[in-house]
Formats: structure tokens, C-alpha cells, sequence
């Protein structure tokens, strides 16, 4: 089973997440923010990386700026899932090494259309 990383602060966003990637067939492991999901990555076997941007002790493109350091992660995608669409954050997230942008709200069938197009 392909296993997918949701990192946001908001429990609800993450058990919403978590239910339209449960019923579509992937396992999911969840993080509160940066510092949290990169001390549930050891040894994880991730193929995609879904993170907000906003968060508390570690932001969205900082986690992804570490994740694209790791010999393990540096090619697992990150798509970062977020309230921001503003062109100068998706520079930023591009730059920090994001793979794709959804703009929240987002609806579950556009959210599982993203994923199954970059998990390999």
C-alpha cells in the first residue's frame, strides 16, 4: 500500500485529508507541523508529501527545504495543499522544492486526481 505524509496544523483539515486518502486506497501518516513530521519521517517509506504552508515551529516551505536535503526524501513529491495563492508563495514553494500547489478549499476528487498523477 503507498503510504502519503499530511503535515497541517488543523486537526480537521488533516482527518479530512486523511478520510479522502484512506477511502482512496493509501495508507496516511500525520503531522502537526515541520518539527513533528520530521520526527515521524525515519525509515518511513513516503510517496508523497501533502503540507500546508502556515504553521507553527516549523513552516511548510522550511519542512520542504529539509526534506529536499535528505538523501531518502529528496525525490519524494510534496505537494503543498494550503490557503495561499499568491504567485510570489508558489515561487517560494516551487524554489523550496514543491512538486505541485492545490489552493484550499480544495474538493476530495481534485485532491485524489493530484495524488494519482504524481505518486508513482
Amino acid at each position: 500500500m503507498k503510504t502519503v505524509m499530511t503535515v497541517d496544523d488543523s486537526a480537521s483539515l488533516r482527518q479530512m485529508v486523511g478520510v479522502v486518502l484512506r477511502g482512496g486506497g493509501y495508507q496516511v501518516v500525520e503531522a502537526v507541523d515541520g518539527m513533528d513530521a520530521l520526527s515521524k519521517l525515519k525509515g518511513q517509506d513516503l510517496q508523497l508529501i501533502l503540507t500546508d504552508i502556515n504553521m507553527p515551529n516549523m513552516d511548510g516551505l522550511e519542512f520542504t527545504r529539509r526534506i529536499r536535503a535528505m538523501p531518502d526524501y529528496r525525490f519524494v513529491p510534496v505537494v503543498l495543499l494550503t490557503s495561499e495563492s499568491n504567485p510570489e508563495k508558489k515561487q517560494l514553494g516551487k524554489a523550496a522544492g514543491a512538486t505541485a500547489w492545490i489552493v484550499k478549499p480544495f474538493n476530495p476528487d481534485q485532491l485524489l486526481a493530484v495524488v494519482k498523477k504524481v505518486v508513482r
